[in-house]
C-alpha cells in the first residue's frame, strides 16, 4: 500500500493513504491489521481523511514495512475485523449531528422570519403532543416543562428562543441515543463469539481443528466449561447450558438429544455431540442486542438517579415559574425560569461519563459489560482473588513428572495430556504444553470424559478407570491407593510445587509437579488497591494449606482460604454481602463461576475458561494485574465526575433561575446559558479519566 508520512516523532507516526477515498470497511481492515502487530501500541484510522495515526515501540522500519505489505484484499487482515465495529454507528451520528447544525444555520440565513416561525410551530407540535400524553396519564415530567417553555416562547413571538430550545433538546436526545446505542454495540461485540478452535467428532477420535474449517453438518463435541461455537442440534449427550448472554436466564437450561443450542452459550456441566446447523451462528449479535436493550443491564444507579431526579425537579421548576409570576406580575421574569430545566444536562452528562469510562477501559484491555459494574468497583471494599491463574501466572509450568508403580514417565505425561486437553484451565494447559514440548503425541485413548468441577477428570483407559485431579478427588472421593513400595517416595514429594495426581485402575500412576510462579506485580498491585480504598483482600484456592499459606504471605493478603470448593467461594461472597460489604471477585476457572456470579462485580482473566468469561461482568487482560489499578482508577474517576456533574448542573441552573427571577437575565440569555452549559458539561464528560502520555491525534 502506498502512503505518505504527514508527521512523525519518536514512537508516533501519522500517514496519509494515497488513494481517492476510503470506505468504512477498509478503515476497519487497516486499523485492526495495525493493532495486531506486536510493535504497535495503538492505532487509529480516520476514514474521512484517509489518515492513520500509529503509536509504536521499537524500530520505525517495522511500521513502514507493515504499511508497505498491507492490502485491503488480504484475507488474513480481513479476518482480524470483528463481525461488528462501531465505526458505521459513529459515522451515522456524526452525519446526523452535522446535518442538524447545517439545517439550523441554513434556515436562519436563508428563510424569512414568517416561514421560520411557521416551521417552529410545526416542530413544536411534537413536543406539545408528548406533553399532553404525559398529562393525560397523570405524569408531570420533563416533557411538560419542555413543551411549556417552547409554547410560551412562541406565544410571546420569541421564535429564536423557541427554536434554540428545540435545537438543544434535539441535540441532547441525539447524543443520549448515541451513547446508549454505542454502549449496546460495544457490549454486544464483546459478548459475540471468540472461539478459535473446536473438537471435530470423528469415529476414529476427536480432532482439534480451526473453527474456520467447520462446515454445516459436521459433528463437534463440546464439554464442561467450553463455549458452543456455532448454532447446532444435539445428537447425543446431556448438558446444562448457560444461556444468560442470549436470554438473560439466570439458571442453566438442560439440553439433550434433539435440542437446539446457540452459538455463544456455554456448557456449564456435561458434554454433548452437536451437528452444526449454521456455520455463521447467524442472528447471535442481534439476539444479544435485543437482550441487552430489554434488560437495562447497562444503566448504573447514578444514571437511573439522574433520570429520576430530572423528572422529580419538574414540579419545582413549574412551581417556581408560577410563583415568580404571581409575585412580580412580570411574564419575562417567569419565562426566564421556564427556559431552564435540569433534564438535558442530567440525562446527557451521566451516560456520557459512563460510556467514556467503558471506552477508556477498553483501550487498556479491560472489557466492561455495563456501567453499573464500574460503579460497583468504585464502591467495593472487599476483593477476593482466586490463586491459580490470577495471583499466579496464567501459564503455570510442569516442573517434573514423578511416575509410580513402574510406569513410564513419558507415557504418564502423554496420558495426562490426553485427559486434560479437553478442559481448558491454566493447569490443564500446562500439562498439554509440556507434552507438546517433549514431542509426545496424545491420540484419543479414553472413552467419555467426565469433568468434576473443582476436583478433576474421570474416564476409562483400556477398560480401567483413570482419574486425574486433586488429592481429595483421587484419594478420598475415588478411593485410589498408593502401592506400599511407593509410599516412602510419595511421602517425600517436593513441597515447593502444586501436585496433580493421576491414578489408573485405582492405583497411583504418577504425580505431576506444577510450578506456579507468582506474578511479579501481585504484591505491589494489592498494596496499591489498598491505597485506592480496598480495605480487605482475600485469597481463595483449592490448593493445600501449605501452598496457600506460602502464597498468601508472599503477596500480602489479609486472609486466605484453602481447599475450597466452588460453593465455598460463592458462600464467602454471600457472607460478605450479609455483612454489608461490596465485593469484587477475580478468577479464571470453571470453579470460580459461582463466586463471579454472586459478587457485585465479577472479574475474569481473559485467558481463563469460557464459562468464567461468560458469567463475569468485567474481563481483564492476562498480561498483568496492573489493569486492576487502571480499572479502579477509572471507576473512581467516573463516580467523582458524576458527583461533580450533579453539583455543577444543580448549582448552575439554580443560579440561572435566581438571576431570571430577579430580572438580571432575559429569557433568551437564560436559554442560551442553560444550553451552553449543557454542551460544555457533555464535552467535558468525554475527556479521559487517566492522563495519557502520548496523544493519538
Amino acid at each position: 500500500m502506498r502512503c505518505s508520512i504527514l508527521h512523525e516523532c519518536k514512537g508516533r507516526i501519522r500517514v496519509h493513504i494515497l488513494r481517492p477515498d476510503m470506505t468504512l470497511a477498509q478503515a476497519d481492515i487497516l486499523e485492526y491489521y495495525l493493532r495486531a502487530k506486536p510493535f504497535v501500541r495503538t492505532a487509529k484510522v480516520y476514514d474521512r481523511t484517509g489518515d492513520a495515526v500509529i503509536v509504536y515501540t521499537g524500530a520505525r522500519e517495522n511500521v513502514v514495512r507493515a504499511l508497505a505489505k498491507f492490502s485491503y484484499e488480504d484475507k488474513a487482515a480481513q479476518a482480524l475485523v470483528p463481525e461488528h465495529t462501531s465505526r458505521a454507528l459513529d459515522r451515522e451520528f456524526e452525519d446526523k449531528l452535522i446535518g442538524s447544525v447545517i439545517r439550523r444555520v441554513a434556515r436562519r440565513m436563508l428563510l424569512p422570519s414568517p416561514i421560520r416561525f411557521a416551521l417552529s410551530v410545526i416542530h413544536a407540535s411534537a413536543y406539545i403532543k408528548e406533553a399532553l400524553a404525559s398529562l393525560s396519564k397523570g405524569r408531570l415530567d420533563v416533557s411538560v416543562l419542555d413543551a411549556a417553555a417552547i409554547t410560551v416562547s412562541l406565544i410571546r413571538g420569541e421564535q429564536k428562543t423557541a427554536a434554540s430550545v428545540m435545537f438543544m433538546l434535539g441535540i441532547g436526545e441525539m447524543l443520549e441515543d448515541w451513547t446508549r446505542r454505542k454502549s449496546v454495540d460495544e457490549l454486544a461485540s464483546v459478548m459475540s463469539l471468540g472461539v478459535d478452535k473446536v473438537w471435530l467428532h470423528r469415529p476414529e477420535g476427536d480432532v482439534l481443528v480451526p473453527l474456520s474449517e467447520i462446515n454445516e453438518g459436521d459433528e463437534i463435541i463440546v464439554r464442561t466449561g467450553s463455549m458452543i461455537p456455532l448454532d447446532s442440534v444435539v445428537l447425543s449427550g446431556d448438558a446444562a447450558i448457560n444461556q444468560s448472554s442470549l436470554t438473560g436466564e439466570s439458571l442453566p437450561v438442560h439440553k439433550s438429544e434433539g435440542s437446539y443450542v446457540y452459538a455463544g452459550t456455554v456448557v456449564e456441566d456435561g458434554s454433548v455431540v452437536l451437528r452444526v446447523d449454521k456455520t455463521t451462528g447467524s442472528g447471535k449479535y442481534d439476539r444479544i442486542v435485543k437482550m441487552i436493550e430489554e434488560s437495562g443491564k447497562l444503566k448504573s444507579q447514578a444514571e437511573s438517579r439522574a433520570s429520576t431526579l430530572a423528572d422529580k425537579l419538574v414540579p419545582y421548576c413549574l412551581g417556581g415559574t408560577v410563583l415568580t409570576y404571581l409575585l412580580t406580575r412580570n411574564v419575562t421574569k417567569a419565562v426566564s425560569l421556564l427556559m431552564v430545566d435540569f433534564s438535558c444536562a442530567l440525562k446527557l452528562a451521566m451516560p456520557i461519563s459512563v460510556i467514556t469510562a467503558m471506552r477508556e477501559c477498553g483501550a487498556h484491555g479491560i472489557t466492561v459489560k455495563g456501567g453499573k459494574f464500574l460503579e460497583a468497583v468504585s464502591q467495593a471494599d472487599t476483593i477476593v482473588f482466586d490463586k491459580t491463574g490470577t495471583l499466579t501466572h496464567s501459564t503455570p509450568r510442569v516442573a517434573k513428572v514423578i511416575p509410580f508403580g513402574n510406569n513410564d514417565e513419558a507415557e504418564m505425561l502423554r496420558l495426562a495430556a490426553c485427559l486434560e486437553e479437553h478442559y481448558p484451565h491454566s493447569i490443564a494447559n500446562a500439562v498439554v504444553e509440556e507434552a507438546r514440548v517433549r514431542g509426545l503425541d496424545h491420540e484419543e485413548r479414553h472413552s467419555t470424559v467426565e469433568y468434576v468441577v473443582a476436583h478433576g477428570i474421570s474416564s476409562r483407559i483400556d477398560g480401567k478407570k483413570a482419574v486425574i485431579g486433586s488429592y481429595h478427588f483421587v484419594f478420598e472421593d475415588e478411593g485410589c491407593k498408593v502401592l506400599k513400595r511407593d509410599q516412602k517416595r510419595f511421602d517425600t514429594l517436593p513441597d515447593e510445587y502444586s501436585h496433580l495426581y493421576l491414578a489408573v485402575g485405582g492405583k497411583l500412576a504418577a504425580v505431576i509437579c506444577i510450578e506456579d510462579p507468582l506474578r511479579d506485580e501481585a504484591r505491589e498491585v494489592i498494596e496499591c488497591l489498598r491505597t485506592l480504598g480496598i480495605d480487605r483482600v482475600i485469597m481463595m484456592t483449592g490448593d493445600s494449606e501449605r501452598t496457600a499459606r506460602s502464597v498468601a504471605a508472599a503477596v500480602g493478603v489479609d486472609d486466605f482460604h484453602y481447599e475450597v470448593l466452588p460453593e465455598d467461594k460463592a458462600a464467602f461472597v454471600k457472607s460478605e454481602h450479609e455483612s454489608g460489604r461490596k465485593v469484587i471477585m477475580i478468577g479464571d476457572g470453571v470453579n470460580d463461576s459461582p463466586a463471579l456470579s454472586e459478587s457485585d462485580a465479577g472479574i475474569a482473566i481473559s485467558s481463563g475458561a469460557a464459562i468464567a468469561r461468560e458469567i463475569a461482568d468485567i474481563t481483564i487482560s492476562a498480561d498483568d494485574l496492573y489493569c486492576l489499578l487502571t480499572l479502579k482508577k477509572v471507576s473512581d474517576g467516573m463516580m467523582k465526575r458524576i458527583d461533580r456533574n450533579y453539583r455543577t448542573i444543580i448549582g448552575f441552573n439554580s443560579l440561572l433561575m435566581i438571576l431570571g427571577a430577579a430580572g438580571v437575565i432575559t429569557p433568551t440569555l437564560s436559554a442560551l446559558l442553560h444550553n451552553s452549559s449543557t454542551i460544555a458539561i457533555a464535552i467535558a464528560g468525554m475527556r479521559n479519566y487517566l492522563p495519557t502520555e502520548v496523544s493519538d491525534d
